[in-house]
């Protein structure tokens, strides 16, 4: 088996480049996972893992194997693993797996879909959040309009816990996710404080997009005119705005209720 034990190696210098560079990551339509859970999450996901690095006094030969059989194994020092890993306690184990395709093209819905659309987010955090609130309801789908951040940043990976490998998502503009959803037939709510009904009021017991915007600007003009309905959450304090992921959280479980769980 393969061992590694300097910083220095180039192999190591190349994923110290998956997980600091988006176009690293683009290039090799690879990326970084850390811990075993996510990296079974992952699995089960349906993501491709090529290699599993491993310190062998944290994370045994056998155990690193059971993760994913048919990956290269590479034993690694501690210092090596210190140098990769993004965390601080993420259980000796670190995979390099493919990325996916996020084209709209190859989401697979329901007949009676479900989708969280966020137009433009750019706080990893708030990708993380809000892929773990879709994660909670079982969406359909999770569908980000004019990217700002690489999916596969370690941010976003990390702040997911591991709920960016249970989800479907797909990227594109907001032109093109607006006529995917009309050819489709799928309703879209627009959560903005211009021209809107409570979001109490609507129903969302047929095929549903919910689509949120930024904190600090909100939806784009292209979003508030196309929308089948612009909703609010009314507000009872002193600001007008809440976190992103909150919101979609109140707006999404407002529609599981109306769906009966």
């Amino acid at each position: 088996m393969k061992q590694i034990t300097s910083i220095q190696n180039p192999y190591i210098k190349s994923l110290v480049l998956l997980q600091e560079k988006a176009k690293a990551r683009k290039q090799t339509g690879t990326f970084l996972i850390e811990g075993q859970r996510e990296i079974s999450i992952a699995i089960k996901g349906g993501y491709e893992i090529e290699t599993l690095l491993f310190v062998p006094e944290i994370c045994s030969e056998s155990q690193t194997k059971q993760l994913a059989p048919n990956a290269d194994l590479i034993e690694i020092t501690s210092a090596v693993y210190e140098k990769l890993a993004y965390r601080d306690s993420t259980e000796g184990v670190l995979a390099v797996a493919k990325t996916k395709s996020t084209l709209l093209s190859d989401l697979k819905l329901s007949e009676n879909p479900l989708i969280l659309v966020a137009e433009a987010p750019e706080k990893p955090g708030n990708i993380g959040a809000l892929l773990r609130t879709a994660d909670a309801a079982n969406l359909d789908a999770v569908i980000i309009a004019n990217p700002k951040s690489d999916l596969y940043n370690p941010n976003i990976v990390r702040s997911s816990v591991g709920c960016l490998f249970t989800n479907q998502i797909a990227t594109g503009s907001t032109a093109e996710i607006i006529a995917f959803l009309n050819e489709r037939n799928i309703s879209f709510y627009c959560a903005t404080l211009q021209n809107s009904n409570s979001y109490h009021l609507e129903n969302y017991t047929t095929p549903t997009a919910l689509v949120v915007g930024t904190e600090a600007t909100g939806l784009t003009q292209e979003w508030r005119d196309a929308a089948t309905q612009n909703i609010i959450i009314p507000m009872q304090g002193e600001i007008d705005s809440m976190n992103v992921s909150v919101a979609a959280a109140i707006l999404i479980f407002e529609a599981k209720r109306q769906r009966g769980f």
